[in-house]
């Protein structure tokens, strides 16, 4: 994939709005009655979902998903779905609430909160998330990257900063 310098800048903006507009502590209350392209419902549903293979089914078979916080990159609907199962193996109501979604042809852009409560620790997080997602058809995700402060998820969590999960 090319980086776009313009693609990049809005990107950071993005990235930028979402954490001055959601705060440092974002609630995650449900949004308002706003219309979302039907690939962000899904998206949204399947990340809170218990079914990890309902998010690697909205990937085309190369799709990939990054996550920019941890940075690991998956690829394909088996290592995507892998990675939601450990997700919610590690943290319990992992949940994305969706705050606003911004659709440029086959680009769009998420604001969400992120939040859940990482199995073992003391407090539950709820930190501004941005998501770029980028489609090859309506219906299927080509490329899925999330932005997030896992600085952030930690301290609202109780946990030191370098802290990692258990390896079993």
């Amino acid at each position: 994939m090319k980086l776009r310098p313009l693609r990049a800048m809005t990107t950071l903006i993005c990235v930028a709005v979402a954490t001055a507009t959601l705060g440092a502590t974002a609630v995650a209350a449900e949004p308002g009655h706003r219309h979302q392209p039907k690939i962000v419902t899904d998206w949204a549903a399947a990340w809170n979902g218990t079914d990890p293979e309902a998010l690697g089914a909205l990937f085309t078979a190369d799709g990939t998903y990054t996550d920019q916080a941890i940075g690991v990159t998956l690829r394909g609907r088996e290592e995507i779905s892998g990675w939601k199962a450990r997700t919610d193996s590690m943290i319990d109501n992992a949940h994305a609430t969706i705050r606003a979604a911004h659709r440029d042809g086959d680009h769009i852009t998420i604001e969400a909160v992120y939040s859940g409560h990482i199995k073992g620790a003391p407090k539950p997080f709820a930190v501004p998330m941005a998501v770029l997602l980028d489609l090859d058809s309506p219906r299927r995700i080509a490329s899925d990257q999330d932005y997030y402060s896992l600085n952030a998820v930690l301290a609202q969590s109780g946990l030191p900063a370098d802290w990692t999960p258990p390896t079993s």
